[in-house]
């Protein structure tokens, strides 16, 4: 068995090859892919060779960890049935080329339990359950809920999304005017002209290192800021004011199996609307257009890839 495969060969090199895939197991299932997601985040720093060390790093890889698909095949003890649309966040499943984080292909081999039934009517909005799960924990991992939001991008607007679904009232903090329309539910509006501050809760989805500095004179007394990003460089900030402030840092880390399920059932009975977050789609077989374009285009809120002609 085999698969069609985005590989990073190196270094803003990338191809659409051929692999061949590991055999599945009695717990596996095959998934044909559908389609999969671009993460202007991690894979953008896979894609330029600045991603900080981090486990399984090296290339060639297989990127990507937003996929959405059917099952095509199930062991005996897998539990799924032929025909699901599922969501998987990644596979290891390509021999010597790593899966980091292996989902941008046309067919997957995966743990059953890594492969989640999705409600049909989402389709290709599936993909966006990834970085659903990633906003429901930074928002819901701390006592309070954020009050000011940096950054308007996909993420962005998951986390004041789920945030407004809980009952809070973000603002929103962004720079690119090409980025601040879209809102529901919440102002959106340049930092330059908000003089707030006592937030009691920032989550910075911005990925800038520089911003802390900033972030902690907006703070109330024993507010906290949540790094919900993906930072590549060192991040550091002044002592005193952090100490006036008795301010706090929380790193939300990588979501949980409890957090993919809850964004996926908010998403299936309307708590959470994924309308209006992809904005660009090309043919897998275009996909080193479609990621120069999800990475050096400011009009692409999330690009994603159809797999559906390429098997």
């Amino acid at each position: 068995m085999d698969s069609m495969a985005v590989v990073l060969q190196q270094p803003e090199q990338l191809v659409v090859k051929r692999l061949d895939l590991a055999p599945a197991g009695d717990a596996d299932v095959v998934v044909d892919v559908e389609w999969s997601g671009i993460s202007t985040g991690t894979e953008r720093l896979l894609w330029s060779g600045r991603m900080p060390p981090f486990p399984g790093m090296g290339y060639p890889l297989v990127p990507g960890y937003e996929s959405v698909g059917r099952v095509s095949a199930a062991g005996r003890d897998a539990g799924l049935r032929v025909g699901e649309r599922v969501f998987v966040p990644g596979a290891r499943c390509f021999g010597e080329v790593r899966g980091l984080f292996g989902g941008a292909a046309s067919r997957l081999v995966v743990p059953a339990a890594r492969a989640l039934p999705i409600d049909e009517d989402l389709a290709e909005r599936g993909i966006l359950l990834a970085l659903a799960a990633t906003a429901q924990h930074a928002v819901m991992g701390g006592a309070t809920l954020p009050d000011l939001i940096v950054g308007h991008g996909v993420l962005g607007r998951l986390v004041a999304r789920l945030t407004v679904a809980a009952g809070g009232q973000p603002v929103v903090w962004e720079t690119n005017p090409m980025r601040a329309a879209g809102s529901t539910g919440y102002p959106v509006i340049p930092a330059a002209l908000d003089s707030r501050r006592d937030y009691r809760c920032i989550c910075d989805v911005s990925g800038d290192a520089t911003l802390l500095d900033m972030l902690i004179a907006r703070l109330a007394p024993q507010g906290e800021i949540v790094l919900a990003g993906f930072y590549e460089d060192a991040l550091s900030f002044h002592f005193a004011p952090a100490f006036m402030r008795e301010a706090r840092l929380r790193v939300a880390a990588q979501w949980q199996d409890a957090d993919l399920a809850s964004v996926r059932d908010m998403a299936a009975d309307g708590r959470l609307s994924l309308d209006g977050l992809i904005t660009h789609r090309e043919a897998a077989s275009r996909a080193d257009l479609a990621y120069r374009t999800a990475f050096g285009d400011p009009a692409c809120l999330k690009m994603i890839l159809d797999w559906r002609q390429l098997s």
